[in-house]
């Protein structure tokens, strides 16, 4: 299974990716590190999505589970990680208080309307509460 764990920047996808400890992690802050990748435009993020997606991709058909913790802000993007597999559950991760990295928010972001997508905002619920949700719906994704 793939969990992606995708929402603007402070939302909590790392936090909580990191609970998942059977879980290999790709993180979005690491990947960009790691590849030295700087370019903050439509472009550049895409193309590190997907390199992300592939990754996954990859070591999920090597027998691990996977969670992604990156922003996924476009569509264009989860629907190439939809194209590699069905074994995805993408969970959409927001919050309503200041967090302090409210200026690094993707401007252009394109909400998730018509996927299939598991909706937690982490300002009102707590991490074992998403740690719950999550595993419920990815439950049922296994179905």
């Amino acid at each position: 299974m793939i969990i992606v764990l995708f929402g603007q920047p402070h939302s909590g996808k790392t936090t909580i990716a990191k609970e998942f400890l059977s879980y290999r992690n790709i993180d979005g802050d690491r990947l960009r590190e790691l590849f030295a990748n700087k370019d903050y435009s439509r472009e550049g993020r895409i193309r590190n999505l997907n390199r992300a997606s592939d990754i996954a991709h990859y070591m999920n058909t090597d027998g691990d589970d996977v969670t992604l913790s990156l922003v996924y802000p476009y569509k264009e993007a989860r629907d190439y990680l939809n194209s590699l597999t069905e074994d995805v559950a993408w969970v959409y991760l927001t919050y309503t208080d200041q967090r302090g990295r409210e200026n690094f928010h993707v401007q252009d972001f394109e909400l998730p309307t018509d996927e299939n997508v598991l909706h937690i905002n982490t300002s009102a619920t707590s991490l074992n509460d998403c740690l719950k949700l999550i595993d419920n719906y990815v439950r049922n994704q296994k179905g």
